[in-house]
């Protein structure tokens, strides 16, 4: 199996690798649009800030190819938000893969939302194995909006999507490559559809 990490100057390549390797799989770190189109499986990851991101996916024209992929794929943090229409971040054009915008925190709250929280409402075969409820590790500053697609929810003083799902196309906000057995569980899942 052939599983592609998209490479954009920002992400969290390094960590998730690691995981990658723990659940033995090969994976190959690329902006190279041939080679995403001819993975199994394509990994967006995040990290970073979403102007400066979509400008490197617009520069490699990265935005056009990731949009047209008919493989499973999966956005994780930033790479989640990026998928969306619109982030309030720099106001920025997203790709659009998936309906709904990414939203700031308000300043009530104490900003970025970074620790372990709750998931709940879990649907959709990356959860299978995954109990209701379970923890997983968040950093964002940003979050995307509930919506018809979510597939999880997690609750920082709003409620907010933790997972999403059209199609093909599959997103986390949480990092499961940091978020233990239930994050390993989530990438495993991802990696046996």
């Amino acid at each position: 199996m052939k599983v592609a990490v998209v490479k954009y100057n920002a992400g969290n390549t390094q960590s998730l690798g690691f995981a990658l390797n723990r659940l033995g799989v090969a994976y190959t770190l690329t902006d190279d649009p041939h080679e995403l189109a001819s993975a199994d499986k394509v990994i967006f990851p995040g990290q970073g800030e979403a102007s400066s991101a979509m400008a490197y996916l617009r520069h490699k024209g990265l935005d056009k190819v990731l949009i047209g992929l008919k493989q499973p794929f999966l956005g994780v943090c930033l790479g989640m938000q990026l998928m969306c229409t619109y982030s309030e971040e720099n106001n920025t054009d997203c790709l659009g893969i998936l309906p709904g915008k990414v939203r700031r925190f308000d300043d009530t709250l104490k900003v970025p939302h970074m620790g372990w929280n709750t998931i709940t409402q879990l649907r959709g075969p990356l959860f299978e194995g995954i109990n209701e409820g379970a923890y997983m590790y968040f950093v964002h500053s940003y979050y995307v909006e509930v919506t018809s697609y979510t597939t999880a929810v997690a609750n920082y003083g709003v409620e907010v999507s933790t997972a999403l799902q059209k199609d093909n196309f599959y997103a986390i906000q949480p990092h499961p490559e940091k978020s233990a057995d239930a994050g390993m569980k989530f990438l495993e899942n991802f990696i046996n559809l």
